[in-house]
């Protein structure tokens, strides 16, 4: 993540001076909700739940949200209450992702109701995960020969990978930990392909550096491995019981 010149506090404060009473709640979600963020590096997932959302409204935080994207941040995630209701079979991967570990900033995050079926994240989990595939596929096409494009590719790949990895873990009644290497071993195992590339990987997201001529072979690994898991999902029977976060 860029330097941040906008702080997780002073977001809320606008978002709660632009919303007022329509403010629900701000939840921050993924890993640096959970303490697992990597200083410098992990995104800042917000989510916004308000009563309503007008073209006015939406204006207003027209500079708020530049600010935060410019700092390095993914866009806040805005939702009525009743959209954050009633999508949960819609995306039930980020829903799952969302409720097993977040810290709510601002208000109360409302989860009466809101309950992940396993049919549905076995859906989604398949399409995102072929759908990361082609674009990764797509990615080493325009990055060619070129090693710091790869690696950029690799790296901007794994937040949203490990979503798929530990929605795959909670698909067998598993519960994610925290550990990214962890989370990485066991979808290996399930789904058969070789962890080390994408372990690899995280390590470079930590800042630990590929040795010269090692970018092409992790990067030849990391699509086998996708491959192997879009295969493996499109094999998997899905248990009937529901999917606890």
């Amino acid at each position: 993540m860029a330097s941040n010149s906008m702080t997780l506090d002073q977001l809320v404060e606008q978002l709660r001076q632009v919303h007022g009473a329509a403010l629900r709640a701000v939840v921050l979600y993924g890993s640096a909700a959970s303490g697992e963020e990597i200083a410098g590096r992990s995104d800042l997932n917000v989510l916004a739940i308000v009563a309503e959302l007008r073209l006015e409204t939406l204006r207003a935080l027209g500079q708020t949200m530049r600010a935060w994207q410019e700092a390095g941040n993914p866009p806040v995630l805005e939702m009525t209450l009743a959209e954050w209701q009633s999508s949960v079979d819609v995306f039930p991967m980020e829903y799952a992702d969302i409720l097993e570990r977040h810290r709510v900033l601002h208000g109360t995050l409302p989860l009466e109701g809101v309950a992940v079926n396993t049919r549905d994240l076995r859906l989604q989990v398949e399409q995102e995960a072929m759908g990361k595939l082609l674009r990764l596929r797509r990615g080493v096409m325009v990055a060619g020969t070129d090693t710091e494009r790869q690696q950029e590719l690799l790296k901007a790949s794994l937040s949203t990978l490990l979503v798929i990895f530990r929605a795959v873990m909670r698909l067998h009644g598993e519960q994610p930990p925290r550990d990214a290497t962890q989370v990485i071993t066991a979808v290996s195992r399930h789904a058969g392909f070789d962890a080390a590339p994408f372990l690899r990987v995280a390590a470079l997201k930590r800042g630990t550096a590929l040795a010269a001529g090692e970018t092409e072979p992790v990067l030849a690994g990391y699509l086998e491995g996708m491959t192997a898991l879009v295969a493996y999902l499109n094999r998997f029977v899905e248990p009937t019981a529901p999917v606890q976060p």
